[in-house]
């Protein structure tokens, strides 16, 4: 569906609409922290964001003898929107617990929201596992817009296929293709099965010791894979729109697992489209790294990478040095950035 161009007054009305949703929340949010008073709190202490809901976060005892468990919080309303990985400090209260400080984060994933504005996802992260899968249609430049997405906030991808057991030689032979076309310029990736279980311990071993977060599609089987590397925790599954062939959301809010081997795994709600509308034609050319080999090469500094003359981009595809398929795909996020 093509998408519908709003003008300016209809943006402001949404947004204004919005920020009275917002404001709302936040006196309710201030009336909640006034209910308790200092003396209702427990002592200061580090936390964990396991999970949050609106205005109120899961929180992870890091110390004393609790540790290890939840506890229900509100975040004080002078804090930046907290996220999944983020580490804090909180105190505990009757019935819950209010974060009042943010600890500096070592990484950031974000993306933008429907009205341009950066929104966190997680933080605190290593690796972004790029799920994709036979079903549904996996789309190359969703995969590339989650790696530029990656080598910006320089974290470490890895291009996971999962449902290996409904891979069909006829039907789905480019999907091979497409990983080895990954896998040549050094992008790590790797083929599994949640039902079968072929692949799972490859998985293990690379998610181990570290905070990785699963992002892609609805219904490529994220929380499948969760079943499957840590038994017991049932989050729950969704299935495929017959009528679309899309996934259905079953992840509502990122929520964080640990591995009994050490490592954090986090699980992200299924994302249909990734906007690039934050970023500068350069951090997206920096997010193909094949292109990097050809900077400044070309005869124009301002040439365009399209049909210029004396072009080192397109010297390079007719080469056989880069994919055409990525020519294509950087061509059409930078398009997106002006829509």
């Amino acid at each position: 569906m093509k998408k519908k161009h709003l003008n300016r007054r209809q943006l402001w009305r949404i947004q204004k609409i919005q920020d009275d949703y917002a404001a709302r929340a936040e006196r309710k949010h201030d009336s909640a922290d006034d209910e308790q008073t200092p003396d209702d709190l427990g002592p200061e202490e580090k936390g964990l964001v396991i999970s949050h809901f609106g205005q109120q976060l899961d929180i992870e005892a890091l110390e004393g003898k609790e540790t290890g468990e939840i506890f229900r919080c509100h975040q004080r309303s002078n804090l930046e929107p907290l996220v999944t990985g983020d580490h804090v400090i909180w105190r505990r209260g009757t019935p819950t617990g209010v974060v009042i400080a943010n600890l500096q984060r070592n990484s950031l994933l974000q993306r933008p929201n429907n009205f341009a504005e950066l929104k966190p996802v997680a933080a605190n992260i290593d690796n972004v596992i790029i799920v994709i899968a036979p079903e549904p249609q996996a789309h190359a430049n969703l995969i590339d817009r989650y790696l530029v997405a990656t080598e910006n906030s320089q974290l470490r991808p890895l291009i996971l296929l999962n449902k290996l057991d409904l891979l069909n030689a006829d039907k789905h032979s480019g999907l091979q293709e497409l990983l080895q076309r990954y896998s040549a310029i050094n992008y790590a990736t790797l083929m599994v099965s949640s039902k079968t279980g072929e692949g799972i311990n490859e998985l293990q071993e690379y998610l181990e010791g570290q905070t990785s977060i699963f992002v892609g599609q609805s219904g490529v089987g994220k929380s499948a894979l969760i079943n499957a590397l840590l038994p017991g925790v049932n989050t729950l599954e969704g299935s495929l729109s017959k009528a679309r062939g899309k996934g259905r959301h079953t992840t509502t809010s990122a929520r964080l697992f640990h591995f009994p081997a050490g490592g954090d795994l986090i699980d992200s709600p299924g994302i249909r489209e990734f906007g690039m509308w934050h970023m500068s034609p350069a951090e997206v050319f920096r997010g193909f790294i094949e292109f990097q080999a050809f900077t400044g090469l070309c005869k124009f500094r301002d040439c365009q990478h399209k049909q210029e003359p004396g072009c080192a981009l397109k010297a390079a595809v007719d080469a056989g040095d880069i994919h055409a398929q990525r020519i294509q795909s950087y061509q059409q996020i930078l398009q997106s950035l002006n829509e």
